[in-house]
């Protein structure tokens, strides 16, 4: 018999954790965890394959996903693998950005200036490790948005794009992303806790 967590209701990133949590203490070889939302199934997939589980999704209907994954049918990754990619460069700089403007004021100012801001981000070469996006932030990931082929481009380049999929989710955009990887807040603060320097716009 799979061990099974209900992790419904369980706001990012209690999914995640409860998985953490319980693969750390149990080490099961089947595990059969069950989400409400779209964020939370990529989340928790693509946590659950780093960990070395094979993971076969199936929707119940009404948002509802119950992920079955199977230990040792994927090759673990080392926790936290992309976040530490250049460790040993000594030089990683994460932009953390909370909207889709910079500053207050004029909105329409804001805009132009995010599309300056994103677009001189390769001046910093090799030192720029990672780009998260949270709350309007998300935006800038989405179809449509101004900035969509410069983050496609820097994504190319090697740079890992963060997109909070609790904020896609609440601002219903989570369909409509177009680059960059899906997120929770445990990679959030890792990501932070493992950077050389943090950029906030």
């Amino acid at each position: 018999m799979p061990t099974t967590l209900d992790c419904r209701g369980l706001a990012c990133p209690g999914p995640v954790l409860r998985c953490k949590e319980c693969i750390e203490s149990d080490a099961p070889d089947t595990l059969a965890v069950t989400v409400d939302n779209e964020a939370a199934r990529e989340n928790v997939s693509r946590f659950l394959t780093m960990r070395g589980y094979a993971v076969a999704v199936a929707e119940a209907g009404g948002g509802v996903f119950t992920l079955t994954a199977t230990a040792g049918a994927a090759p673990v990754a080392t926790p936290n693998e992309s976040l530490s990619a250049k460790a040993e460069t000594g030089s990683r700089t994460v932009v953390f950005i909370t909207a889709d403007v910079i500053g207050r004021g004029d909105d329409t100012l804001g805009a132009k200036l995010m599309v300056n801001f994103v677009g001189t981000l390769p001046e910093l070469g090799e030192r720029l490790w990672r780009i998260v996006l949270v709350n309007g932030g998300v935006r800038l990931a989405v179809a449509g948005s101004p900035v969509i082929d410069k983050l496609k481009a820097l994504e190319q380049a090697g740079v890992s794009i963060l997109v909070c999929g609790t904020c896609l989710d609440f601002y219903g955009i989570l369909d409509k992303k177009e680059v960059g990887q899906t997120t929770n807040m445990l990679d959030v603060v890792t990501s932070l806790d493992l950077a050389d320097k943090i950029v906030q716009i």
